[in-house]
This record gives structure tokens, C-alpha cells and sequence, in this order.
């Protein structure tokens, strides 16, 4: 029986009691230890069922035989790093945390990156792009981007009831209310509006202006088939805010084509998702780039993922990008093309990957930028130096012009 009750499965109970001393009924001491090795910790509800629970516990009457068995104590056994790790996995799956994604932080990269996209861009040559932006920023795509996904979850809870991937959301499980979720709404927008007051009021207006699409973009998808579209115009704001947060003002021959390209790529990589739940959201009625390309959904991709590369190049070209901006703009043709040719629209896990692979596009366009920037001004510095004359030269050039001076039209660069 103790070889039962101390074998190896039975170990990560030890390390979560604690040494705990535990009561147990009189019922088969093999039978209690076999259901508490495959229940974990139990709670003491559960433990009413088995026979056992701790002795600090409230106590409820027990059977005639009842004996007392002290666990070994594994506790010192349990590293720091364990008990942060048991400690943030509560965390991400609490059901607030799983109501703003925070167990999936795919889609705040994918908000953030076309920000910060447009703060490296508005640098000026040979300088580093603000920290302090890129940090208000990345703190308002994280809590902006729960605050959508709570106002989707509240607007989809019948459909999510109905959808394999989406029944277990805290709404529909039932884990949390509607007033629980407006309440937690709420805070978000405060959190997210504390953070719009960092910025000029020029950008405060603008990032205000972009709520309404925050709200809508859920019902797009009971209305027509180019939900996506809403989606991209909505996660790429940041191309203009980005922009005007630095400098005050949005230079729109760079942003648009910039904001632009951002909405082409949500569509390439938003559509790719939509293909996971096409069967469910078809039976629902539920519309989706995925259902209106159907099999041709790799050319219609093809084409807008050509478009962003186009916006791209345009913007850098605005913006007097160097050689490493398009080298990372070859890369991403390069990334995109792999992506979409290996692409698997009848897989789910295959869309999942490719969906997720996209913040390397974003990461890697970033880099771009800020090291095209940085050897910008290298370049115009060297640029300078070889134009500007010096001391010497310019006194071989006054020399030139001096009447009666010998050697006419002569270039001196120094």
C-alpha cells in the first residue's frame, strides 16, 4: 500500500500538499491514493467523495475506523521557478485573463507592429526610434486589443455557443456575466484612455476617431463577406497614430501607402485564420474572406499580399528608406510567398502556424526600418563630409577664382 501511495505519479500531489496532514475514512487506503494521484490537489469538495481532506479543513462527519497518516513533505524539493510558473499559469487562465487573450499574445503583436512600424519611419535619419513612444504604444496595443476581444466575446456569445474553437470562452462556459464583462470593459477603456493622454491632442483625436470601428467590427461579420477588410482598417490605425504622436501632425504621403499595406496584410493573414472555423460559420451563416475566396483563396492572397509589398515600397521611398529596408522588404516577399504556397485551407493547425507566423513579418519589416534609418544617416554624414570643403580647399577654391589664376575648372573634393 505505501509503495502505491509514494510512487512516482504520485509525486507532484506531494509537492502541491506540502507535507499536509491528511484524515482518511476508513475505506481502502489504495483506492484514496489512486484517486488523489490522478486528481492533483484536491479540493474539499471533491475530497468528500474519496474520504480524505486535510485536517485544517472544515470537518463533516466520517465513518467509524477514521486513522491519520502524515504525507512525506516534498516541499523543499519545489523550485522559485516552479511556483512562478504554477503561479503565471493562474494567472493567464483566469477567465479574465482568457475574456482579453492574454493566454494568446499573438494578436497585441499584430496590432503593435504597424505603431511601431510608423515611429521608426518618423525618426530622423541616424537615430534610434523613441523608447518612450514604443513602450505608450506597446501598453496601449496590449490593452486595446483585450478591450476588442472583450467587446467581440460580448457580441458573439450565441455564435461562439455554437463553434468548436470558441464554446469554452469564459461568456459561454458561464465563468463570467454579461455586467462582470462590462465592468472589466470598462476598466480597460479607462486603462487604454489614461494612456491616449500621453499624446499630443492632435493624436488624442485621432486615436478617439478609431473606437467606432472597435465597436462595428464584430457585426461585420453578420452583414458581408469582407469582414477582414474592417478588421484591417482597425488594427493599422496605429500607422497614422504612430506617426502624428511623434511629430504631431500625420505626413500622409508616408502613412497612407504605409496604412494602406498594413490593411492588405491583415486581410492575407486574418483570412488564413477565418479558414479554421469555415464549416462551423458557414452552418452558422457567419461570413468570412475564407468562404467568399473559397479554393482561390491562395490567388486572392497572392494579390494583397503584392499590394502591401507595393504600399511598402512607396512609403520607403516617401520616406528615403536605405538598402536594409528593402532587404527586409525581400525577405517578407520571401516569407509571404513560402507562406502562402505551403498554405493548407482544409487544415486548421496548419492555419493556426501560418497565422501566427505573421509577427515574424512584423518584426522583421520593423528591423528594417530602424536599421534603414540608422544607415541613413550614415550615409547622408558620409555624404556631407565628402561635399563640404575644407580648410585647404576652400582656399584652392577662392584661388580659382582670382583673376589671372592659372588651372581653371579644376575639382578638388576632399
Amino acid at each position: 500500500m505505501l509503495r502505491t501511495l509514494f510512487c512516482r505519479k504520485w509525486q507532484p500531489v506531494h509537492r502541491q500538499l506540502h507535507g499536509q496532514r491528511l484524515v482518511l475514512c476508513g475505506r481502502p487506503l489504495v483506492a484514496g491514493a489512486t484517486s488523489l494521484r490522478h486528481d492533483g490537489c484536491l479540493p474539499v469538495e471533491r475530497a468528500k467523495c474519496t474520504g480524505i481532506r486535510p485536517l485544517d479543513a472544515p470537518r463533516w462527519p466520517l465513518p467509524t475506523g477514521t486513522g491519520s497518516l502524515v504525507l512525506r513533505n516534498f516541499s523543499s524539493q519545489v523550485s522559485d521557478k516552479d511556483r512562478g510558473g504554477a503561479l503565471t499559469t493562474r494567472i493567464v487562465q483566469s477567465p479574465y485573463a482568457r475574456l482579453m487573450r492574454l493566454d494568446r499574445p499573438i494578436g497585441s503583436w499584430l496590432l503593435f507592429w504597424p505603431c511601431g512600424w510608423s515611429i521608426a519611419l518618423s525618426a530622423p535619419a541616424g537615430c534610434w526610434p523613441d523608447p518612450v513612444m514604443l513602450a505608450l504604444f506597446g501598453t496601449g496595443a496590449f490593452i486595446m486589443r483585450g478591450a476588442g476581444c472583450t467587446i467581440n466575446d460580448m457580441w458573439d456569445r450565441d455564435i461562439d455557443a455554437k463553434v468548436a474553437r470558441t464554446k469554452s470562452r469564459p461568456l459561454v462556459a458561464g465563468e463570467l456575466t454579461q455586467l462582470d464583462a462590462w465592468m472589466f470593459l470598462g476598466g480597460q477603456l479607462a486603462v487604454g484612455l489614461l494612456v491616449l493622454l500621453e499624446l499630443n491632442w492632435y493624436s488624442i483625436v485621432l486615436g478617439a476617431s478609431s473606437l467606432g470601428l472597435v465597436i462595428v467590427y464584430p457585426l461585420m461579420k453578420r452583414i458581408t463577406h469582407w469582414p477582414q477588410l474592417v478588421l484591417g482598417m482597425t488594427f493599422n490605425w496605429g500607422a497614422l497614430l504612430g506617426w502624428s504622436a511623434t511629430t504631431g501632425s500625420v505626413q500622409w504621403s508616408a502613412c497612407l501607402p504605409l496604412y494602406l499595406a498594413g490593411v492588405c496584410w491583415t486581410i492575407v493573414y486574418d483570412t488564413i485564420y477565418a479558414h479554421q472555423d469555415k464549416v462551423d460559420d458557414v452552418l452558422l451563416g457567419i461570413k468570412s474572406t475564407a468562404i467568399r475566396f473559397g479554393d482561390n483563396t491562395k490567388l486572392w492572397l497572392t494579390g494583397f499580399s503584392t499590394a502591401m509589398l507595393g504600399g511598402l515600397v512607396t512609403s520607403g521611398i516617401v520616406c528615403d528608406q536605405t538598402w536594409p529596408y528593402y532587404s527586409a522588404l525581400g525577405i517578407i516577399s520571401a516569407h509571404l510567398a513560402h507562406q502562402i504556397y505551403s498554405l493548407n485551407i482544409h487544415n486548421p493547425t496548419d492555419c493556426a502556424n501560418k497565422f501566427i507566423s505573421n509577427h515574424q513579418v512584423g518584426l522583421i519589416l520593423f528591423l528594417g526600418i530602424v536599421l534603414g534609418t540608422l544607415y541613413k544617416g550614415y550615409s547622408n554624414k558620409t555624404a556631407s563630409s565628402i561635399v563640404t570643403p575644407g580648410p585647404t580647399s576652400a582656399l584652392l577654391m577662392s584661388n580659382q577664382t582670382k583673376p589671372g589664376t592659372t588651372g581653371v575648372n579644376r575639382n578638388v573634393a576632399v
